[in-house]
């Protein structure tokens, strides 16, 4: 019998709303307000709220904060803007904070 295969993924850490897939992940080695966070590639079943200018260890970058579309838990952010040459690489990338996210099928 074939196995299915199912994707690992991470969910709201509140209703259990997928937000993203574990292949997406860049980076497990990013800070984020509360601790530890991951920078994904991709993010799904999120609201974006408004961008703002925010310094950041990094330097200055414009951001937006991510929500659970279902919950409305605060996830982390999507960064809009890099001003500095050397982050521009997390331009359109997400922080998904590790408190805030879960496993599934794992």
């Amino acid at each position: 019998m074939a196995e299915l295969l199912v994707p690992r993924l991470y969910s709201c850490c509140n209703c259990r709303n997928h937000v993203s897939l574990h292949d997406d992940v860049i980076s497990k080695a990013f800070q984020g307000r509360n601790g530890r966070a991951f920078l994904f590639s991709h993010a799904m079943n999120i609201v974006v709220g408004p961008k703002e200018d925010r310094q950041l260890l990094t330097g200055l970058h414009t951001v937006a904060d991510v929500y659970c579309c279902e919950c409305r838990e605060v996830l982390g952010w999507k960064y809009e803007r890099a001003y500095e040459e050397t982050q521009k690489y997390k331009e359109g990338k997400f922080i998904l904070e590790k408190s805030k996210i879960v496993k599934e099928n794992w």
